[in-house]
């Protein structure tokens, strides 16, 4: 089907389009079992809103437009948003080192503040949040930024990071004098007209929604505790409404003052180095790129406990999707509701980077070992029939479909389906394989066993 612009999508009735949508919503919720969800589209002339269910499963409180929901990784966005605020105020040099602003990464003077957004810093993800729970900013990124844990040279690799978020909103607050939230509100919340609402914080009058998980021996729907630490709040710690991210959205594609157009030109300007893999084509500041029939889109994907949000923007078009839900099921949800608004109007909405060709699966033995990425470990055995498997942190080893491009697919084991997992990389040295990628995060080979 060809690219439809926005004009055709209102020429074939918003209010239409509304109904259809609703109906679809309200199906595909109760399919997969998320109590409340909602999507928003703009077309650039219009505004499509549905919602639908409860904010809390267990109290009952109805889900409505204006429900804040976790919004996990899409935090991120924001928190660049304002750290390209900054240099476009000329309060900081996007490729100035980090550490002239940040003590704590002096022993990685290399590392810029492009490659903190970006995700090319070479940084581990850092440690989990029930670990960082009781910890400083500084401790935090002391234990981190550690030279002899750097998974490659700042600018030559990708890998998804919350440590160097941290690290950005730790920067926000050196430069402006205001705390991370303080900053974010007032730079950019506020001109947004969205109300702030964090993790762990009492909201006022706003409706939050309540994350949800499937407890698979019962069946039933359950509350989910949401853990993220105080000190990953830059990463992933705000709430908003499918409304909210789809002005954030308007911001970043020009369609809005609150970012100056060179300012979203340049987030969504691919970086080079960045190759996310599986997360998406391609990785600007702050934001995942997309490309779909010669378009390239711009937005981002987060999860928190038991919640799932969703931005993307094109930029020709001046189209907007944003969607919330608040269990774990909605992430399919998610991918149902972009293949209903290619169906009703023409336009694809990426959900995941275009799929590649890459033949037959091979052998590839050399992949074996042991690698790191900060305290996680990705251990790559070979089984009875020498097919390779993954496990990570000794969990059960998932089977691995290697390709010769490097690429490797997870295997369900229960249904045999396989999901794009990353790729395996090469020293470009010695070209041996010392590097692997999974689901946006690099780990180092440190052992061959």
């Amino acid at each position: 089907m060809p690219y439809t612009t926005a004009a055709t999508i209102v020429e074939r009735s918003p209010s239409r389009l509304r109904e259809v949508l609703q109906d679809r919503l309200d199906v595909l919720a109760r399919t997969h079992r998320v109590p409340g969800a909602h999507l928003t589209v703009d077309t650039g002339t219009d505004v499509v809103s549905v919602h639908t269910g409860t904010a809390d499963a267990t109290t009952g409180t109805p889900f409505t437009a204006d429900t804040a929901v976790p919004l996990g990784s899409v935090t991120k966005v924001y928190t660049a948003a304002v750290v390209m605020l900054l240099a476009d105020d000329g309060d900081l040099e996007l490729d100035d080192p980090a550490s002239s602003l940040l003590p704590e990464l002096r022993v990685l003077p290399e590392v810029s503040i492009r490659h903190l957004l970006s995700h090319t810093a070479g940084l581990p993800t850092g440690p989990d949040s029930d670990a960082a729970a009781g910890t400083t900013v500084s401790r935090y990124l002391a234990g981190v930024c550690a030279p002899q844990d750097a998974l490659f040279a700042p600018g030559t690799g990708f890998s998804y990071s919350n440590a160097g978020y941290v690290a950005a909103g730790r920067l926000i607050e050196s430069v402006t004098g205001m705390t991370w939230k303080e900053a974010v509100r007032a730079l950019l919340l506020e001109p947004l007209g969205t109300t702030a609402a964090h993790l762990g914080e009492d909201s006022g009058a706003r409706t939050t929604a309540v994350g949800h998980a499937l407890n698979t021996a019962t069946g039933q729907l359950r509350p989910a505790r949401q853990n993220l630490a105080p000190v990953e709040a830059p990463a992933g710690a705000l709430l908003a409404s499918a409304q909210d991210l789809a002005a954030l959205g308007r911001s970043l594609i020009g369609r809005s003052a609150v970012l100056p157009p060179a300012v979203a030109a340049l987030m969504r300007t691919p970086v080079p180095g960045a190759d996310p893999g599986v997360l998406a084509d391609a990785w600007g500041l702050g934001v995942a790129l997309f490309e779909e029939d010669g378009r390239r889109w711009c937005g981002h994907d987060g999860n928190a406990q038991g919640t799932s949000c969703h931005l993307r923007a094109e930029p020709d078009s001046g189209v907007v999707v944003a969607f919330t839900g608040n269990a774990g099921g909605a992430t399919a949800l998610w991918h149902d509701l972009a293949d209903d608004l290619t169906r009703l109007t023409g336009v694809r909405v990426p959900t995941a980077p275009a799929p590649a060709q890459r033949g037959e699966p091979i052998a590839l033995p050399e992949c074996v070992g042991t690698y790191r990425n900060g305290a996680l470990e990705y251990r790559i055995t070979l089984d009875v029939d020498g097919s390779p498997a993954l496990s990570v942190d000794g969990d059960l080893p998932l089977p691995l479909v290697c390709y010769a491009d490097l690429t490797c697919d997870l295997v369900d084991p229960a249904t045999g389906r396989r999901e794009p997992g990353g790729r395996f990389h090469r020293d470009a040295a010695t070209g041996t394989v010392d590097r692997v990628q999974i689901s946006g995060r690099t780990a180092r080979r440190t052992s061959t066993s």
